[in-house]
């Protein structure tokens, strides 16, 4: 693999971030972490070694963002990467507070919309790239007391439908990742009902990537559901 393969992780710094931006760095990948959290990202960069480069971004910050993503263009010459994964999550439908669920679709919809529109002119104009879009199973089965998150994760897999039917003709695959409970802090603190080894781990989303980045350039997969025995319903 070309030394100057670059991929771009969102979320980074921890669970399933963290395990996709590892992997991406022993494929050889040059992983940029972003990220908010600077002490996380730095430990995760000290883990990886000399294929990660840390980028301390608040991704609903359109303007910073917007030059982030030039200033990688910049500094690597293409991004052939983007995983968009950076997510919260708060419980709840319509008895949340409206701040709370404004929240969560900044971060998790609008903030995720404004990286890919700064990086998809970037692919049109390489004729290549590959975006994941980690979304959840939520984004696909609406849950009784999870309404707000599902909102919010539907919409990123509307959104990464749409891109799939527009980029791929033009040699830009888009897969989006739809896991149900992954064994990671954030899934404690939504309250999961599964113990640690009854949850996917957050190292099968990278192999699932892996996975997809062997395929042929002829085969093109809309989206991955991924679901814990104990919790198929």
């Amino acid at each position: 693999m070309s030394e100057h393969k670059t991929a771009v992780v969102t979320g980074a710094g921890k669970g399933i971030g963290k395990a996709i931006a590892t992997g991406l760095a022993q494929l050889d990948y040059q992983t940029i972490l972003v990220g908010r959290n600077k002490q996380n990202l730095e430990q995760v960069a000290q883990e990886i070694g000399s294929n990660a480069k840390v980028l301390q971004l608040d991704i609903t910050d359109k303007f910073a963002v917007k030059e982030a993503i030039a200033k990688i263009v910049a500094e690597n010459g293409s991004i052939d990467i983007l995983v968009n994964n950076a997510g919260i999550h708060f419980r709840g439908s319509v008895d949340i507070e409206e701040d709370d669920f404004e929240k969560m679709l900044d971060i998790n919809l609008v903030a995720q919309y404004g990286v890919l529109k700064e990086v998809v002119p970037v692919m049109k104009a390489q004729k290549s790239g590959y975006i994941f879009n980690v979304a959840s199973r939520s984004g696909k089965v609406g849950f009784a007391g999870g309404g707000a998150y599902s909102a919010s994760k539907f919409g990123l897999v509307g959104l990464s439908e749409s891109l799939y039917r527009e980029l791929n003709p033009l040699g830009i695959k888009v897969t989006a990742l739809c896991p149900g409970w992954v064994n990671t802090e954030m899934a404690f603190d939504a309250g999961t009902p599964l113990e640690s080894e009854e949850m996917i781990e957050p190292n099968d989303l990278f192999k699932t990537i892996e996975w997809l980045l062997q395929l042929s350039p002829g085969a093109c997969v809309k989206e991955v559901i991924l679901e814990s025995p104990n919790s198929i319903s």
